[in-house]
Order: structure tokens, then sequence, then C-alpha cells
């Protein structure tokens, strides 16, 4: 079975939720087609597919036209009783995107905190005075790199989307916390507003869609 969507001209969250439906309904084997019309749109719907544990690709057809192909090779819950098996049996497997620990491991690794999530929503901290806002901001996200216990998950959107792209002053801090095993996830969206689709530096692209169920589903949310 093939599924054809066309979500060109659809904002973000549009084409994930609509691939996401596809995907529920389509029985184990067929095969969901996404046309979108940018480069983030598809890493989105790759990353969506990848978390379900399906197979997907992006090809740009044309200028402004992407095609997503996801493969449904059976359910989300058949990969996953396979990747258990796999486990017991000794055979290793890679990360989940968006996890934060290896394998199907029950613990956070190098310290994060299960469900803390901060979000960075500027790049400066409090008002007023821009200047001391981004120096704020700079000595907050150097302070998170000392915490005994990391957030699991760092979101950054409209202006904190300047924060994880190339020349920013706090880049080398989240690199390092990434490095530690925290989560770094840019709006898509915003990142194309300020023109900054090509300048990410650190961490991964993700949509509305999925900062919304971050947050619903957080433990602990800080925003500075």
């Amino acid at each position: 079975m093939v599924k054809q969507i066309d979500a060109r001209g659809k904002a973000c969250p549009l084409p994930v939720i609509e691939a996401k439906r596809a995907l529920e309904e389509a029985p184990g084997g067929s095969r969901i087609e996404v046309l979108v019309d940018n480069e983030i749109a598809v890493q989105n719907l790759c990353k969506m597919a990848v978390q379900k544990h399906y197979e997907a690709s992006g090809t740009k057809i044309q200028d402004n036209c992407y095609l997503v192909e996801i493969l449904k090779n059976g359910t989300a819950e058949e990969a996953g009783e396979r990747r258990t098996e796999g486990l017991q049996s000794g055979e290793e497997h890679p990360s989940e995107p968006g996890s934060g620990q290896p394998g199907c491991s029950c613990e956070p690794m190098n310290g994060t905190e299960r469900g803390m999530v901060v979000v960075l929503s500027s790049d400066e901290m409090g008002e007023k005075d821009s200047t001391l806002g981004r120096l704020l901001m700079k000595s907050f996200i150097y302070a998170l790199t000392e915490q005994e216990r990391l957030p699991e998950t760092i979101l950054l959107y409209n202006g904190g989307a300047w924060l994880s792209c190339e020349g920013a002053d706090s880049l080398e801090d989240l690199r390092n916390l990434e490095s530690q095993g925290v989560e770094i996830l840019t709006c898509g969206t915003c990142l194309n507003h300020y023109g900054l689709s090509e300048k990410l530096a650190v961490g991964s692209v993700t949509n509305m869609y999925q900062i919304a169920q971050i947050l619903t589903e957080a433990g602990k949310v800080i925003r500075p």
C-alpha cells in the first residue's frame, strides 16, 4: 500500500502530524510518501520516522520540492520487541533519537535528570539591557555545564534559536552539554524565520509537535 501526502506550503508541525496519522492508519508494509517544500520538514519527518523505528529517506526532486518516503516495516511495537530480543541475545544497538540513553537502558546517562527540560526562548536572559541580557544567558548556559544533574533536554525556539548556530557565544558550552548526554533541540520554523537553516551547529532540528510533546511530558521545566 502506498499513501501520498502533499504537505507543501503547510506550516510546521502539520507535515509531521499528517504523516504520523497516515502511519497509524496504514498496515505494516505500507509506504508513506510526503511532499514538502523545505529541508527542515525533511529532517523533522525522518526524525519522527526513526523514533517510531521505521525506515525513511528524503530526496530533492526540484527547487522547493522534496519527497520523503517512510516504510512502515511492521509496527513500532514489533520493532521494540525485536530490539528487546536482540538485547537479550547480546546484540548491540545504537541509541534511540531523543531518548538520552543508550539502547533500552532505563538509567539516564552522564548525570542527566530524566524529565528535566530547559527552555531557551531568547538569546538574552532578563529584560531592559540587551548587552547584560546576552552576558547573563552565556553565563547561565556555562553554569549548566557545571551542575551535578544536567537537564535531559534543552529546547531552543524563537530568539533562542540563535544560541545553537554558528558564531554563537555559547556554542562550545552547548556542545559540551550534548557530549554529556543532553539533547539539544532547535525549532525548525524559527531557524527558517531567521535565515539560520544552514547554520545550525549543535544538536538537531525539531518541530512544534515534538516541542509540545516534550513540554507536556516534562517533570520539570526551567525557563531562565
